[in-house]
């Protein structure tokens, strides 16, 4: 018998004011999956800084992730912190079925000028070499 176990982590999302300038706003974004044998796992992050006509500023992140396994164990979570003008995400996710697994991680940071998304996929099945990828997006504003 053939069990699917699938846990989900929603998108999680929070705006906050942040310094910016209207003309020069800034997005980042990262995602990645991996997989291998019956197991999967994705992350993603994306993050932004603006202002609007009147001089209002505004931030805004979001980070989810999910995984996947025929058979085997599941995680997923996500978190996210906002504090003055620093805007923080991280999601995991990770699936193992005996020795193979498959997992990613993603971090999202808008802090004030600055702007950053990475993640980071590994896969591995016993006897082989793990495969990694890697995705990143850096921004910053200009004065």
């Amino acid at each position: 018998m053939t069990r699917l176990t699938i846990l989900l982590a929603g998108a999680v999302a929070l705006a906050s004011p942040i310094s910016a300038r209207a003309d020069d706003p800034v997005v980042v974004g990262s995602g990645g999956t991996a997989s291998a044998g019956g197991t999967s796992a994705t992350t993603l992050g994306t993050g932004g800084a603006s202002t609007d006509e009147d001089g209002n500023y505004a931030g805004s992140i979001a980070s989810g992730g999910s995984a996947a396994a025929v058979e085997g164990k599941t995680d997923s979570r996500t978190q996210i912190k906002a504090k003055d003008d620093k805007l923080d995400a991280k999601s995991r996710a990770s699936a193992q079925d005996g020795g193979t697994f498959s997992k990613s991680r993603t971090k999202t940071k808008i802090h004030g000028d600055d702007a950053t998304s990475r993640t980071m996929s590994m896969s591995h099945e016993p006897g082989e070499k793990p495969v990694i990828t890697k995705s990143n997006s850096d921004g910053s504003k200009t004065e």
